[in-house]
């Protein structure tokens, strides 16, 4: 049977995100790049509904567009990693197994981080349904190994990250609505930190002096110059408000603090017939995640917090 609250089958959210800004100040020996980023949610999620077996079989199921093979899927090496990790705790883990319904929404690619909020997803949710009493930190840091981006959606709060990512502190940025239009490629996010264009050496700042008129992505200009179609989708948002990539793309957002003029510049932007096919979206930022609300909610939880 599917995980159920109440006796009812349930979607648990797995919240998209943006970038607000992007600055890369170094390079640590082993190639990952250290990163100065404000993280911020947004209310357009994937859905997962999770169904407990006794078999210990770990199985994915999804919508017929999503193409990911379930073996490769980060849902599934989420949900691995935390049977790993409960053994290693000698918690007897080793016949917990699920059925995992994926509603894919967020398209991969588009630097809204849908991969590593599935996997967090993943990992808050089995963790009640199996039971295993981990915290908060114990799942952050379980989900690094994972990606540098899962633990920002394991904590669920709008955050100042360094480090490559993982070193969160909390911030309360304006919950603007943003007009989000999203071309249909998929940007390589190795492929754009790997490329020697990139700007790598970034004046460090302190979350004292965080202040929006420094904000900027680096991974902009070189994203430009490959896909053409993001550049394109800039300078469409540009016409109306200051146009910014989230992450290293695909998506590019505007933000707005009424959504009246939200839904206009919205309006106008998809009148236009160069953009048939382009995902346009009007969404609001979030400071909470979606996840972590219903949580709250439903599962009689506090509220996120830097440490659990």
């Amino acid at each position: 049977m599917r995980g159920s609250l109440g006796g009812m089958s349930v979607q648990w959210p797995a919240p998209a995100k943006l970038n607000l800004m992007l600055h890369i100040t170094g390079r640590r020996e082993d190639g990952y790049h250290l990163l100065q980023t404000v993280f911020q949610f947004i209310d357009f999620a994937d859905y997962l509904e999770f169904g407990v077996r006794d078999d210990g079989r770990i199985r994915r199921h999804s919508n017929a567009d999503f193409t990911v093979p379930a073996d490769e899927d980060i849902i599934v090496r989420a949900a691995q990693k935390l049977r790993e990790a409960a053994i290693d705790r000698h918690i007897a883990a080793a016949d917990y197994g699920v059925d995992i319904h994926l509603q894919k929404n967020i398209p991969m690619g588009a630097g809204l981080g849908g991969g590593s909020s599935d996997a967090a997803t993943t990992l808050l949710a089995l963790n009640h349904y199996w039971r295993l009493g981990f915290s908060l930190d114990e799942l952050a840091d379980i989900g690094l190994k994972l990606g540098a981006d899962v633990p920002v959606f394991v904590r669920g709060f709008a955050a100042f990250a360094e480090g490559v990512g993982e070193k969160l502190q909390p911030v309360e940025p304006a919950e603007n609505w943003y007009v989000l239009l999203i071309p249909p490629v998929h940007v390589s996010t190795q492929a754009i930190f790997e490329n020697p264009d990139l700007t790598r050496d970034c004046d460090a700042i302190k979350l004292c002096d965080l202040s929006q008129k420094a904000w900027t992505n680096v991974c902009t200009p070189v994203v430009k110059k490959h896909y053409p179609e993001v550049s394109q989708a800039i300078d469409i948002i540009n016409e109306y408000a200051e146009a910014k990539m989230s992450g290293t793309g695909a998506s590019v957002f505007a933000a707005f603090a009424e959504k009246a003029r939200a839904e206009q510049v919205l309006e106008k932007i998809r009148q236009k017939p160069e953009i048939a096919g382009w995902k346009s979206l009007l969404v609001r930022g979030q400071n909470q995640s979606s996840l972590h609300r219903f949580m709250a909610e439903n599962l009689a939880l506090p509220p996120a917090s830097l440490s659990s």
